[in-house]
């Protein structure tokens, strides 16, 4: 097996200090492409949603790029989908589901993890707040990809409002988490980033603007692998939903946010610009995108 090695940093003490280690990274991972390492460091990237499967839906193409690119992915959802079946009960489907997602993100080398909220019950509090401070803290992102502020049900848009607070909170030291062995805090905001709501429209069916678009027509059927993963879903949405067309549906949204920029698939985005949060796009200028 090949090898390759890089540099990355070490999980900080309680003092917040960083020392640089080597990590030994197989160049390829469960897809079988070649992941093309850099020895200076690459940004840490953390994409959190609602549920199992709103990640391989909005933005699994963007992650499986910035993989290719050096980049740490992890995933993580809010719930593990307790509420996603119309014939398992909250326990077993929550079970498959934490499978599923786990697997989608073994994929691409990600790691995943769940927070463990409840489907239908994620409220914007400062119980919520602390739990995903805590993620904030102990995954150290540089990038943060998450539920956009409107969408149309609210796990999604609580989830929205939670990562946005607290990738401001990781950073000050006086806020307390309160979780079993607290991380310490962030040196920085991250970079936070909104995916598309569902069919890219608001409450009344008006669309909604993103920022640019992600050409990832080179991963667009490693997308399709992951959300594959999420077996149980399908029935769930044919049920509820009236949708029998899980996979097809994300390759007809791909297509059309691609041929906003002359491409076959793509994924939107819009960054979060207000005060105090970074300015410059760095999403962007590491995959070099094109604003629509």
């Amino acid at each position: 097996m090949l090898v390759a090695w890089r540099s990355s940093p070490e999980r900080p003490t309680s003092q917040g200090k960083q020392s640089e280690i080597l990590e030994r990274v197989d160049p390829t991972d469960h897809s079988g492409r070649t992941i093309f390492m850099n020895t200076s460091e690459q940004p840490r990237i953390l994409a959190i949603h609602a549920h199992p499967d709103d990640i391989e839906f909005q933005c699994a193409g963007t992650l499986a790029l910035l993989k290719d690119r050096g980049c740490h992915i992890t995933i993580a959802t809010m719930t593990a989908g307790d509420c996603g079946s119309a014939e398992l009960g909250p326990l077993e489907i929550a079970a498959i589901r934490r499978g599923e997602a786990r697997a989608a993100a073994g994929l691409i080398g990600a790691d995943y993890h769940c927070l463990e909220f409840l489907d239908l019950q994620i409220c914007h509090d400062n119980e919520g707040r602390r739990r995903v401070t805590e993620l904030l803290r102990r995954s150290r992102p540089d990038i943060v990809l998450t539920a956009p502020p409107v969408d149309y049900m609210c796990d999604h848009e609580s989830t929205s409002r939670l990562v946005r607070d607290a990738c401001f909170c990781a950073s000050v030291p006086n806020y307390a988490t309160h979780q079993w062995d607290p991380s310490p805090p962030t040196a920085k905001i991250p970079h936070l980033y909104y995916v598309d709501p569902i069919e890219g429209i608001d409450y009344f069916g008006n669309p909604i603007p993103s920022g640019f678009v992600i050409d990832i027509s080179p991963v667009f059927e490693l997308k399709l692998k992951m959300l594959a993963c999420h077996a149980s879903q399908r029935n769930w949405l044919l049920k509820q939903h009236g949708i029998d067309e899980y996979l097809e549906s994300c390759r007809k949204w791909s297509g059309r946010r691609g041929a906003q920029i002359g491409v076959s698939f793509g994924e939107a985005f819009t960054q979060h610009s207000g005060h105090p949060y970074p300015h410059d796009n760095r999403l962007q200028e590491l995959l070099k995108t094109r604003e629509v």
